[in-house]
């Protein structure tokens, strides 16, 4: 499956559900979501023919996301039939970890290869203030559990937040040096209609750089460019989608947990494919991504996205 611009779509992102058992300030209202009805979302079956129809398409590749995947009742067994359609090679997760140290050895044996954990600050109150209702101790405990249990990498996500903790750049870093884990600092996107956070939250990720001289930049690892710290067992990743967009090599696209398949993040453009057979979602993808547009317009404070919902909404 390719786009008009000769991009190979190899990865569907799917969101199992909008539902998060946090309120992150740039990804959810405080008062959270209102739950839709049980009709009106994916059913598991619908989720694993979606799956199934972009593996004949040329998908290799599936991240579960939400909302929060781990709070959805049957999400070990959507892992476990997503791992097993023929053609997926790569099955992942992102998650925020609090539910890691109950079901982390349960994923790793229902087929998730790797799982990104977001953490965007090591301070407890500014845990607590980015998240509005979590704990720091919960998610570093839910990182320990990810390690423990064996899945092939561990990925911490930090969305890097001017005025917030780009003074814990270092700290953060630090971590690939003490655990074998990646930690990338991606920049923060405008996705919501308001925020806590003024324009000096827009930062670019050039801004780790200066704080970590001695990092030895090696290359890229799909849309960050990444690099090591001395003597660590992991990499620091940079995902600049304000500074320095990557769309020229996205090959993605998203499904949310209501049935709509968006060609690209920061655009309106979605495509149902809910209560669909599987030959009329295949023809659904291969017109989700004939649509996929060369790249989303410009980003900033004053410039936002286009994208028509909030992340937990589309899938993190």
């Amino acid at each position: 499956m390719q786009d008009l611009f000769g991009r190979s779509i190899t990865y569907l992102r799917l969101s199992v559900t909008e539902l998060c058992n946090l309120r992150c300030q740039y990804c959810m209202p405080a008062e959270g979501i209102c739950k839709k009805r049980h009709e009106d979302m994916l059913t598991e079956e619908e989720m694993i023919l979606a799956v199934t129809a972009a593996a004949q398409l040329g998908v290799t590749k599936v991240r579960i996301t939400g909302g929060e995947p781990l709070v959805k009742r049957n999400i070990l067994s959507i892992c476990e039939k997503a791992a097993a359609v023929p053609g997926i090679r790569e099955l992942c997760m992102t998650s925020n970890g609090l539910r890691m140290p109950e079901l982390a050895p349960s994923l790793r044996a229902a087929g998730v290869r790797r799982v990104n954990i977001s953490l965007d600050t090591l301070n407890p109150e500014r845990y607590r203030f980015i998240t509005r209702i979590g704990s720091l101790e919960d998610a570093l405990r839910g990182i320990e559990a990810a390690l423990a249990a064996g899945f092939e990498r561990v990925k911490i996500n930090t969305v890097l937040i001017g005025g917030f903790n780009d003074t814990e750049i270092r700290p953060l870093a630090e971590l690939t040096q003490r655990y074998p884990l990646d930690v990338r600092f991606i920049e923060l996107m405008p996705m919501m209609d308001r925020y806590v956070f003024g324009p000096e939250a827009f930062v670019s990720c050039d801004l780790v750089l200066r704080a970590l001289p001695e990092l030895r930049m090696e290359g890229e690892d799909g849309v960050a460019r990444v690099g090591r710290l001395p003597h660590a067992q992991g990499r620091v990743g940079l995902i600049s989608p304000l500074s320095a967009h990557f769309c020229a090599m996205c090959n993605r696209l998203r499904l949310t947990a209501d049935g709509k398949i968006k060609p690209c993040l920061h655009a309106p453009l979605e495509y149902s494919v809910r209560g669909q057979t599987l030959e009329e979602m295949r023809e659904t993808f291969m017109r989700a991504a004939a649509a996929k547009p060369e790249r989303h317009d410009c980003l900033s404070y004053d410039a936002r996205s286009q994208a028509s919902r909030p992340m937990n909404r589309i899938g993190g």
